[in-house]
């Protein structure tokens, strides 16, 4: 099946489910979707992210494959609409306004650095997906995010305020993880 096609499928699946759960139904059937598409049972890590007018409405994923394709977005779909911590509850109203974006993440992998000159050399702005990793804290950005903040100073610094962290005040250097994206979004 072409990526297209896929796309389409995983989006209308995204859809479905955060529509379900606004109305409070159950119109998807699992096993005859499984049945009929047998590759949205392979494990696979998504992030599925919500826009309204270009604007950022929710984003939640997984970095690492611990569920079906068809359970990691139909649950990241209904958290990103509805758990995402900073947005209230998405509305029907919103619903109709809404884009969808998936991202497919391929296998994470350790960057292994000795300074952050030598990172900067290292990571590819907008190919790149960025997870840091302090003790307990730890934050990612897609490669999408690259659009909004294309310096890599700007993009590092973010992304330490993401995992609750003051870069001027960190004697260590994180673990940083890369990994890129397929990512398929909504006409």
């Amino acid at each position: 099946m072409e990526i297209e096609a896929i796309g389409k499928l995983l989006i209308d699946l995204a859809k479905v489910s955060i529509f379900d759960k606004l109305n409070d139904k159950q119109t998807l059937k699992k096993e005859e979707f499984l049945e009929k598409l047998p590759n949205f049972s392979k494990n696979a890590a998504t992030f599925v992210t919500l826009t309204i007018d270009g604007n950022l409405r929710g984003c939640i994923g997984t970095l690492v494959p611990h569920s079906s394709l068809y359970d990691d977005i139909t649950s990241n779909a209904i958290k990103a609409a509805f758990d995402d911590p900073r947005f209230e509850p998405l509305t029907i109203d919103e619903f109709n306004k809404m884009k969808v974006e998936i991202s497919l993440i391929s296998p994470i992998v350790e960057m292994k650095y000795n300074n952050f000159k030598e990172l900067r050399e290292k990571i590819i702005p907008n190919e790149h997906g960025v997870v840091l990793k302090i003790d307990l804290h730890q934050a990612t950005f897609l490669p999408q995010v690259w659009e909004q903040l294309p310096d890599f100073d700007t993009f590092i610094y973010h992304l330490y305020k993401k995992a609750g962290l003051d870069i001027e005040k960190q004697t260590e250097l994180p673990k940083i993880f890369t990994y890129t994206v397929q990512k398929i979004e909504e006409v």
